[in-house]
């Protein structure tokens, strides 16, 4: 089991008449190797859920162990450690540095995992050559339409290999033939044995998975398996 979250909670202003409970007893349990959509409308919890999962927030409540490891009993600095080596980030807005070109963005989570730099450079453009951006190595960001940035990001979340990809909203400010790029991309990585989490608003998106991970108000509703028609 990668992912194991029993009874976990996300409140905000506990106890006070504005409480708000964005997880509410969420469980959920992902194996290795699995590619799942969580889909939800806006305020339905489903960027909270990545947040935990994730380890870039914790929750108020219940239990969470990645591949084994119990998330909840680690510090600020164990969860950044977790975080660098387990989990490639896709997010809607790119986050790319503006002063960096394409080829730094794409090193810097290789810098903090202590990667030296001839190695660096090459884990860099060998991603950056899988996204078809590594002639676009040394541009800014400002040079870039949103597809070749997002690409960009994609590169950046997959240079180090990581196990796990979680995309929040990724073809979210693309058009649709950019879109479906993006989506053929971690359809790749999820043949060739990534873990990929694909969080949605949209119903055609969603579609991409082989398992659907539905929340509403902060509760599963529906989990299930589907069919798809890519491979």
């Amino acid at each position: 089991m990668l992912i194991d979250i029993k009874d976990i909670y996300k409140i905000y202003n506990e106890g006070k008449e504005s409480e708000v409970r964005a997880l509410d007893g969420v469980s959920l349990q992902i194996d290795k190797g699995e590619f799942v959509a969580i889909v939800g409308q806006s305020g339905s919890g489903k960027s909270t859920l990545m947040n935990v999962l994730g380890c870039l927030d914790v929750p108020t409540y219940g239990e969470y162990f990645l591949d084994g490891t119990d998330i909840t009993s680690l510090n600020d600095r164990q969860l950044a450690r977790i975080r660098n080596r387990e989990i490639g980030f896709i997010f809607q807005g790119y986050n790319l540095i503006q002063e960096l070109d394409a080829l730094e963005n794409v090193c810097l989570p290789l810098i903090y995992r202590g990667v030296p730099a001839h190695e660096r450079e090459e884990l860099a453009l060998e991603a950056l050559a899988r996204v078809g951006m590594d002639e676009r190595a040394h541009h800014r960001p400002s040079e870039m339409s949103g597809g070749q940035q997002q690409r960009v990001a994609i590169a950046r979340a997959i240079a180090a290999r990581p196990p796990v990809i979680m995309a929040d909203e990724p073809t979210g400010a693309l058009d649709s033939r950019t879109g479906k790029h993006v989506l053929e991309i971690l359809r790749e990585l999820y043949r060739e044995g990534t873990t990929v989490l694909l969080i949605t608003h949209d119903d055609g998106i969603a579609a991409t998975a082989r398992r659907v991970v539905r929340l509403s108000d902060g509760v599963i509703v529906s989990d299930a398996a589907q069919e798809v028609d890519w491979e």
